[in-house]
């Protein structure tokens, strides 16, 4: 597609990887929302020899309108961060019962990706060491906010939230909440994470946990 900033995930990658060149070195840990995240984290982590790992994001759904996000619920570790969307709560008169009645249910789904991804390997120590959170891109940031205040509990160095691809006012709602913002392309016209990628087809959960079992380098 003539005009793409990218060609696919990896180049996306690539591409983040030459603008956090600074923060190289094997104490970097590169957290990956899955799952296309992780694909894009994964070219982050090799290019600047740091630790690559996952955080499992999920999407708290209305019940009767399950694309339309309320919430998010994002963990690392024993940690367990909540997001919500007060207006869509209160547009729609969704009570806390219906809330967290789907909540726990999105948690439940979370744990089981959890395992399946880190297939036993204990997650890398964030505390003190500098951190970057990575998506494919933002659309509205709920999911990236949720997996942001999780990491936060962590006590990292840094914490930074980088994206190939995003809306400006997404990308521009995380200025405050963490060290550094980087956001390659957030074009005015802004209407679709794909329209970044010239290959922009789903990610497996098989490539996930490829993506993550690769040794570094």
């Amino acid at each position: 597609m003539a005009g793409t900033p990218f060609r696919d995930r990896v180049d996306a990658g690539r591409a983040l990887a030459a603008r956090l060149a600074e923060l190289a070195g094997p104490d970097l840990v590169v957290l990956g929302l899955p799952r296309g995240g992780v694909v894009v984290a994964a070219e982050v982590a090799r290019a600047l020899g740091g630790v690559l790992d996952v955080v499992v994001v999920r999407k708290v759904g209305v019940p009767w309108q399950p694309e339309l996000a309320m919430g998010a619920v994002a963990a690392v570790g024993d940690d367990v961060e909540t997001v919500r969307d007060e207006r869509v709560l209160a547009a729609l008169h969704v009570d806390d019962g219906t809330f967290d009645r789907v909540r726990a249910r999105e948690l439940g789904e979370l744990r089981r990706r959890e395992a399946a991804y880190q297939q036993g390997r204990p997650p890398p120590a964030l505390s003190g060491r500098p951190v970057v959170v990575v998506d494919d891109g933002l659309a509205t940031g709920s999911t990236m906010r949720a997996a942001v205040a999780a990491v936060r509990r962590q006590a990292p160095a840094r914490l930074v939230v980088a994206v190939p691809v995003g809306s400006p006012a997404a990308c521009a709602s995380f200025t405050g909440e963490v060290d550094e913002v980087v956001c390659l392309w957030a074009p005015g016209s802004f209407s679709a994470v794909g329209r970044g990628y010239a290959k922009f087809r789903a990610t497996t959960d098989d490539e996930v946990r490829a993506a993550l079992a690769r040794p570094a380098g």
